[in-house]
């Protein structure tokens, strides 16, 4: 993405875009929240048929649909009151053994201090390649302890980040013992661990890399049809940092909707099939 920072045009109001962008009907709230269920189950239904072949294909949609998911959970876009947001973040994070509560605090904070310090989130955009994967195991247990610092006082907080931890322990613990009658579980865990390796490098090194100081040259957009699709539409990064209170299943639209925009700022968005 190539960006003109010295005269970047005014950023247009979310009223002058539509404020239908905000809107999430019932059945997109209940499909949001149910996708990565839906994709557990089918993990489950892989594993018991023997399909082994089959179950990192189904590991990689599930981590689409929590992330996604997640993402809109945290920044308040499903309509949701605050007990619904909590139970939420926990039990989507409890999916792939992640904290919902920690992943709240980091990203908040990636969103208001970036390209700033005190960024844990946004650390591995400062990094190389290379260190953004070698970075990949340290990735969610150092968010997990920049939370857990943070929330020092907040015992209600803290009670939360203790649970999703715990709940991540006693779950492999339970696929080692379950390992004589079953390798589906401890199989799962593996997959999901190894996979949370590559959030450093897939969602901050790679969309944030090559940053400048404006917003419009902070991250990158990816423009297509199937890679999008198939990402529930995080590809379109920039847009999402630019207006984090519009939910992901109307970011596709947001985006067209800001291409006159993007025409006049100079921001050319990169291309995927």
């Amino acid at each position: 993405m190539h960006t003109l920072e010295s005269a970047e045009p005014p950023q247009p109001d979310l009223s002058e875009l539509g404020h239908e962008l905000l809107l999430t009907t019932p059945a997109q709230r209940r499909l949001a929240l149910a996708r990565p269920f839906l994709g557990l189950l089918a993990c489950g239904l892989a594993a018991y048929a023997g399909w082994w072949w089959l179950t990192p294909f189904l590991v990689f949609l599930v981590f689409v649909g929590v992330v996604t998911v997640t993402h809109d959970v945290v920044h308040g876009s499903l309509g949701l009151n605050r007990r619904q947001t909590d139970w939420a973040l926990f039990w989507l994070g409890a999916v792939l053994l992640e904290s919902g509560h920690a992943y709240r605090l980091t990203h908040t904070q990636h969103h208001r201090v970036f390209p700033g310090e005190d960024d844990p989130e946004g650390d591995p955009a400062r990094m190389t390649f290379w260190q953004s994967v070698l970075y990949g195991p340290l990735f969610l247990p150092r968010l997990w302890w920049w939370a857990y610092r943070r929330t020092r006082g907040d015992a209600r907080q803290r009670r939360w980040l203790l649970a999703e931890a715990a709940w991540a322990v006693a779950v492999a613990i339970f696929g080692v013992v379950l390992w004589p009658v079953t390798p589906a579980v401890l199989v799962y865990v593996v997959l999901v661990v190894v996979g949370s390796w590559t959030y450093a490098l897939l969602t901050v090194h790679l969309p944030h890399r090559s940053y400048g100081e404006t917003p419009l040259t902070q991250t990158h957009t990816l423009r297509g049809r199937i890679i999008p699709a198939l990402f529930l539409e995080l590809t379109y990064h920039l847009e999402h940092h630019l207006y984090p209170q519009v939910p992901s299943h109307n970011l596709a639209e947001l985006s067209r909707r800001l291409t006159p925009y993007f025409e006049q700022a100079g921001v050319e968005p990169r291309r995927v099939p």
